[in-house]
């Protein structure tokens, strides 16, 4: 799917209410998995955040985002995080048969899916970004998220022609067991960003065993 599609996209992914984020927390309590089949085969693997990269702040009330309304719907189209090289296009993702958060399909390694049962990237709430980690070939789109640092950003383009830049407050990540959904998804008061693909350690019969998580607010429109 191309990164801008006819209306009748818009209207297709436009929910009439977003998915309460209490029950998609009890789903995703029992592993999010993007990537159950990732392959792990690299010699080093993704990189991990570090524990100073640990959101510091997790109520409403930052300064980034104090002077920044946030946007009104507009489904995204590309996400660019500049300081890992991402530039990749966005098509829509929901909950799949299994009632896991459904990812991209692995086969192409730069895309990114925006999670239709919450808001848009820019809108009041917690939108949500996932991206498989690797494929049976290598790195995909978001392989290095782990190496993100606070203050980076990362700018969502809109069908409306706007772009939201998010700045980014932590990078942690989550035993996909004890994935703390509460925490990760409910609204903070403002327009936040989670951006989110497989991390921790891996074995062939389980792939990965955690979440990394990226917290991030709006900071800017263009």
């Amino acid at each position: 799917m191309s990164a801008f599609e006819p209306a009748e996209f818009e209207k297709e992914t436009r929910r009439k209410k977003p998915t309460p984020w209490g029950v998609i927390a009890l789903v995703l309590l029992t592993g999010l998995a993007l990537i159950r089949n990732g392959s792990g085969e690299f010699d080093e693997g993704p990189p991990q955040p570090a524990g100073a990269a640990a959101a510091d702040s997790r109520v409403p009330g930052a300064t980034t985002s104090a002077a920044v309304r946030p946007l009104p719907y507009s489904i995204p189209g590309r996400v660019r995080i500049p300081a890992i090289q991402v530039d990749a296009p966005v098509m829509a993702v929901s909950l799949d048969a299994e009632g896991w958060v459904d990812a991209p399909p692995p086969e192409d390694p730069n895309l990114a899916g925006w999670f239709t049962g919450g808001v848009a990237p820019g809108e009041k709430g917690t939108a949500v970004v996932v991206g498989h980690v690797d494929n049976n070939l290598g790195p995909a789109v978001f392989y290095g998220l782990g190496a993100l640092e606070k203050g980076n950003h990362v700018e969502v383009e809109r069908a409306d022609g706007k772009t939201a830049v998010f700045e980014i407050y932590g990078i942690e990540v989550f035993a996909k067991k004890d994935f703390p959904g509460d925490l990760v998804y409910s609204s903070k008061g403002s327009s936040e960003l989670r951006v989110i693909t497989c991390g921790g350690g891996f074995t062939q019969q389980n792939g990965y065993d955690g979440n990394v998580v990226v917290f991030a607010r709006l900071a800017e429109v263009r």
